[in-house]
């Protein structure tokens, strides 16, 4: 099924109990430093076995691209682990839907500005599509993502939004 479709979950998601996002906080308070650290030590093993696995690397482009994609996917599984963190401005705002509409105008408005800039010589493109992650919107829902988002000239892509809502932009292709 295409979530994306499916009108109920374009809605704000449930307001957290405040003794649950209280306990969270506090659990993201000790553990997500030693995540930091986890994860600094993960980049640090790849980046020594990557200088000496670049003697082999120099001459087999399979064994780079198995390397490269190891070490993403390890990183990636470190940093999911303070996937469950809450931050300071979540606990403090929940369930307040003018925080999050201001918070979804902002990051908007900072994709745009990005994705709209001129294209510079020798310079790589400015993105064109983009991820706003659940954490930016879960209090006014993706739909408000999405009217935003169109009103300033982006288009939705395929999205789950109980993680994310993709957005593409449009004048990319007019430019080119």
């Amino acid at each position: 099924m295409d979530v994306y479709v499916d009108p109920s979950t374009w809605t704000a998601r449930p307001v957290r109990p405040r003794w649950e996002l209280a306990l969270r906080f506090a659990g993201s308070v000790v553990w997500f430093p030693v995540v930091c650290v986890l994860w600094v030590a993960v980049v640090a093993a790849f980046l020594v076995v990557g200088m000496f696995a670049e003697v082999i690397t120099a001459f087999s482009n399979t064994l780079e691209r198995g390397y490269l994609r190891a070490m993403e996917v390890m990183v990636n599984r470190v940093a999911r682990l303070a996937s469950w963190c809450v931050s300071w401005p979540e606990l403090r705002h929940e369930g307040d839907a003018e925080y999050y509409k201001a918070r979804v105008d902002k990051v908007v408005a900072k994709r745009t500005a990005r994705a709209s800039a001129p294209v510079e010589p020798n310079k790589p493109r400015p993105p064109q599509d983009c991820a706003i992650p659940l954490r930016a919107y879960r209090g006014v829902g993706g739909w408000y993502v999405a009217e935003v988002a169109l009103a300033q000239g982006w288009e939705l892509r395929p999205t789950d939004v109980r993680k994310e809502v993709r957005l593409w932009w449009s004048a990319a292709s007019k430019v080119a």
